[in-house]
């Protein structure tokens, strides 16, 4: 009876639309404890495999990095890895890959993040290895020549082969100027270079400290078992020497300008087209993610469709935005081959000005959500997902709301507040930033039209101008 019970439930919920079944996903309920020190706990327990995910995020990142060391928070996340505690760079992996675990450290634009997976049975020497990398970190100088050196061999690598990956670096360099967002997270040839052993230990004594520091972890664990582990870890630590600077909101853009970055004898055309948009706490995130995922989030989106799928144009054409703390960047990028440059950015640009014309139809609508709303539940299905969920909500100072109440926002959004969404957020097409990498002596005369442009060689060892 229990069998065809739970075969019934299954079912059932197979059968419900995905609005139905987003709207019932939520967190879990988990703790939040603040150590004295400034370190913030939370706790999720979830018991259906028996494993833990942990994320450990040191408030900071990119916007941190002191002016001219751009890359600096990113490598010192790296260098974390590299040897903790009582052991070397090869003891401190071997002791994750023999417990089969992951461990592994990153920088982003305003944090770095350590994000891990271990068996439950294994969560102490999660919590010590953890401990070990945020407070007996072993910054070992050959270690760090060898990432910083690999760092910028990489980058120069993409300038030969991978230019739209260096795309948004660019971008963001040029739309926000010396505004903090506009400092490459992996840093550049020339900041990179700068970069000594000594600046890495100086970043760690100022920025890296309980007080900037938040401990997610979610799954098979004892809540007030894991409490005792982690304040036993965490709860002497110092606190980082250095204030924490706020953030100010970045300027919007007016007009146009244009950044043309020359690769001589580029077969294709790399553009990106942008202005600043929001950030994380934006209330109208359902209604901005039905727009973005209609015009440029998916393989059947507007951009996509004109630019692919109906002219040939390019292999793909994306929106895509960034909302940290401060408002961040929304942007279309795509390539193309060079002959057909201005006509794939004036087809992008025509898109644009439809959505902001047209808006969205009740089919297109409805089509969003079945979308967006099939994709939600499975972002909350894991123990390292729920971890990293609630480790973004506390960084971001945002309620469980964000979570509990997506699934309902989406489904009731409705044509009129997805415009007003669009026109809020969304820039005019007289308002752009443009960035292009390419062959400059094929396209120069071409892009002049899009606003004053700037020029700069691939081969400059930096992103800004």
């Amino acid at each position: 009876m229990n069998v065809v019970r739970s075969q019934l439930a299954a079912l059932a919920l197979l059968c419900c639309s995905p609005a139905i079944f987003a709207q019932a996903v939520t967190l879990p309920d988990f703790e939040r404890i603040e150590l004295d020190n400034g370190t913030v706990l939370l706790l999720l327990e979830k018991h259906d495999v028996p494993l833990i995910g942990v994320e450990a995020v040191v408030r900071g990142g990119a916007v941190s990095d002191p002016e001219g060391l751009s890359g600096l928070s990113s490598l010192l996340a790296r260098l974390l890895e590299k040897g903790a505690g009582d052991r070397d760079s090869a003891a401190f992996a071997e002791a994750v890959a023999a417990v089969g675990g992951r461990l592994a450290a990153a920088g982003d634009l305003e944090a770095f993040t350590i994000s891990g997976e271990f068996m439950s049975r294994d969560s102490a020497l999660m919590v010590e290895l953890l401990a070990d990398m945020l407070q007996r970190p072993a910054l070992d100088s050959d270690e760090m020549d060898k990432l910083r050196d690999r760092s910028i061999n990489s980058i120069r690598a993409a300038k030969d082969s991978d230019l739209r990956a260096l795309l948004p670096m660019y971008g963001a360099a040029f739309l926000f100027g010396e505004h903090p967002y506009g400092n490459p997270v992996f840093g550049s040839e020339e900041s990179l270079a700068r970069i000594s052993h000594q600046d890495v230990l100086a970043y760690y004594a100022d920025h890296v400290g309980a007080d900037r520091l938040i401990i997610a972890v979610a799954g098979d664990f004892d809540t007030v078992a894991m409490v005792a582990q982690l304040s036993a870890a965490f709860s002497d630590w110092r606190q980082a020497e250095a204030g924490s600077a706020a953030v100010l909101p970045p300027a919007e853009q007016s007009g146009r300008r244009v950044l043309l970055v020359d690769k001589p004898g580029a077969a294709q055309t790399y553009f990106w087209l942008a202005n600043i948009g929001v950030a994380a706490d934006y209330p109208a995130r359902a209604e901005l993610d039905i727009a973005t995922t209609l015009f440029g989030g998916r393989f059947t989106s507007m951009l996509n469709t004109a630019l692919r799928v109906e002219s040939g144009l390019t292999y793909g054409a994306r929106a895509v935005l960034i909302e940290p703390s401060q408002p961040g960047s929304v942007a279309i990028y795509s390539f193309t081959n060079t002959e057909s440059t201005t006509e794939a950015i004036d087809m992008a640009i025509g898109v644009l000005q439809q959505l902001h014309a047209a808006g969205v139809t009740g089919e297109s609508l409805q089509s969003a959500k079945n979308y967006i709303l099939g994709h939600f539940p499975p972002e909350l299905e894991t123990a390292g997902k729920l971890a990293r969920e609630l480790s973004f909500l506390e960084r971001m100072g945002l309620d469980v709301a964000y979570i509990n109440d997506y699934g309902a926002a989406i489904s009731a959004a409705t044509i009129e507040t997805v415009a007003m969404t669009i026109s809020d957020v969304y820039p005019l097409a007289d308002n752009l930033v443009f960035v292009l990498l390419g062959d400059a002596a094929q396209i120069r005369d071409d892009i002049a039209k899009y606003g004053p442009v700037t020029e700069i060689a691939i081969s400059e060892p930096r992103f800004r101008p």
